[in-house]
């Protein structure tokens, strides 16, 4: 069965699911929606049962409470899950939604098949770490639009930016379209969780991808590769002159390296089931 329009669980969060067999959750970034992932769920929906949502303050998902920690918002994922009838899926999050999946994989690990972190931070600088705090308190004073223009210039190439005059346009109108209260909470744990139970991450035992682009210069290469040690077993992809949005920049190149991906981590769990193709 194929759906494409938005439901809702009963707790509110609005999702769409595409395509059908194993079930693969995308976790959008702070600040966007589940639309984002149209390349994706295009690319994926062939070979998956794809799922999209709107985390907790973005879209036409429930604002959170202004004290909702990472577990919150794994807990958001895992009441989708229970309203789906799924046992497991397999995981990808981006950026914010990244801080997501791995706080999915510390609180339910029985709900997890495999782990997908995309262009997400890790054990940031102090420089860097001041330059979120810095964008943070400019969010709280002035809203979700406060960094719009900044944050474009990070997440999208000069080229694509002038070729794409609408999508970006569309793009920054959602930014600044975010209920205030929920981007704000959604930001300060961007901004201050990126060593979320850090001692624990080598409890994971899914299989695992970090990738990010080679020119992302929030979600370094650097950062993917420390967080990949730390996970037993995790891959690092790094794609080459990619920057922060390479799932809608370049939906292609990462739908190949995702589909790979994904693949092989069925492999891996059929050949533990017993499963012999």
């Amino acid at each position: 069965m194929i759906r494409h329009l938005a439901e809702r669980t009963p707790a509110g969060t609005s999702y769409r699911v595409t395509g059908q067999g194993q079930p693969v959750v995308l976790i959008h970034g702070v600040g966007l929606t589940k639309d984002m992932w149209g390349g994706q769920v295009v690319g994926l929906a062939q070979h998956f049962q794809v799922i999209v949502y709107d985390m907790l303050g973005h879209g036409d998902s429930p604002r959170p409470a202004a004290d909702t920690d990472l577990a919150g918002y794994a807990d958001q994922l895992r009441e989708l899950l229970d309203h789906l009838g799924l046992a497991q899926a397999m995981v990808i999050g981006f950026s914010m939604g990244g801080l997501v999946a791995r706080a999915f994989a510390l609180h339910h690990p029985q709900r997890i098949a495999a782990l997908v972190v995309l262009n997400s931070v890790f054990n940031r600088s102090p420089e860097q770490r001041a330059g979120v705090i810095e964008r943070t308190a400019q969010a709280a004073e002035h809203g979700p639009d406060a960094n719009a223009e900044a944050a474009l210039s990070r997440w999208f190439s000069r080229e694509y930016q002038a070729a794409n005059p609408a999508q970006i346009a569309a793009i920054r109108q959602t930014l600044a379209g975010n209920d205030a209260q929920g981007y704000l909470t959604t930001y300060t744990l961007f901004a201050t969780q990126d060593m979320y139970r850090v001692d624990d991450l080598g409890n994971i035992q899914v299989p695992t991808l970090i990738a990010t682009g080679e020119l992302d210069p929030g979600s370094t290469p650097q950062m993917a590769e420390q967080l990949a040690h730390c996970i037993p077993g995790a891959k690092t992809v790094v794609l080459a002159e990619q920057r922060h949005m390479m799932p809608v920049e370049s939906p292609r190149l990462v739908n190949q390296m995702l589909l790979e991906f994904l693949e092989q981590a069925c492999q891996l769990q059929d050949t533990a089931k017993g499963i012999v193709a």
